[in-house]
């Protein structure tokens, strides 16, 4: 049975990886209230990034997840979160190694941001760990044990491909935690730059709890047909 679209619905996560907050800006007026939560990252931050993630949380009322995957020795890292959490956004990610969630949870502190860890990239895979001198293992192997040790170090989720949803959400220590998916393309859609992927019905039935998706939205003529085409293939909300 197909999900009924609402505004919402705020299991999918629009990436705006568009050139500039007036591109930014443009999408969401294209996407209306079809979408209520969106994502900012890097490749937008040092053209206005966090200027935009001000605006559209303040001015429209949307959910913004910050993309910035922090990774940096613990005074740092504790330093930057603290500096995010005084403007009220909803996400922030950092890498999963503990010491930085650590530190990324003390900088939250008395705030509501959500601190995600990401543990391996959607972009890579095992021949990817290899060059980069990463323990040998399967990779469910290892994005499940970085998404455990996560947890014990105090992340409110994980950013995880769907391949791996399912065996995170197994976890114990999941439990009330949140689980992030990229690489989730629907189905005929290319697969970009991501390696391990799944369509977004797969994702959320894996276990993830929110979607991320770019491309497949706003590189088509209809931006919000598209994302309201994904949000009618999902399975009801539990």
């Amino acid at each position: 049975m197909s999900g009924v679209m609402t505004a919402t619905d705020d299991r999918l996560i629009v990436a705006l990886d568009v050139p500039d907050p007036l591109a930014g800006l443009a999408l969401v007026e294209k996407l209306g209230a079809s979408v209520g939560f969106y994502k900012i990252g890097l490749g937008m931050l040092t053209s206005g990034g966090l200027a935009l993630a001000n605006e559209l949380k303040a001015a429209h009322g949307k959910r913004i997840f910050l993309d910035m995957k922090f990774f940096d020795i613990p005074a740092t890292v504790e330093a930057a979160v603290a500096g995010v959490a005084r403007f009220g956004l909803d996400f922030l990610t950092v890498h999963g190694d503990p010491n930085v969630v650590r530190a990324a949870r003390a900088g939250a502190a008395g705030s509501e941001l959500k601190i995600l860890a990401v543990t391996v990239l959607t972009a890579a895979d095992r021949a990817d760990l290899d060059a980069a001198m990463i323990v040998p293992g399967a990779m469910e192997e290892i994005v499940t044990e970085r998404a455990r040790r996560a947890f014990a170090a105090g992340a409110d989720g994980v950013i995880a491909s769907p391949h791996e949803a399912a065996a995170i959400r197994a976890l114990p220590a999941a439990e009330g935690r949140l689980i992030v998916t990229p690489g989730v393309r629907p189905a005929g859609a290319a697969a970009g730059d991501q390696k391990r992927i799944a369509t977004p019905a797969a994702a959320i039935q894996a276990g993830a709890d929110h979607i991320v998706i770019g491309r497949p939205i706003w590189q088509t003529a209809d931006p919000r047909a598209a994302a309201e085409a994904i949000l009618a293939e999902l399975p009801p909300p539990d």
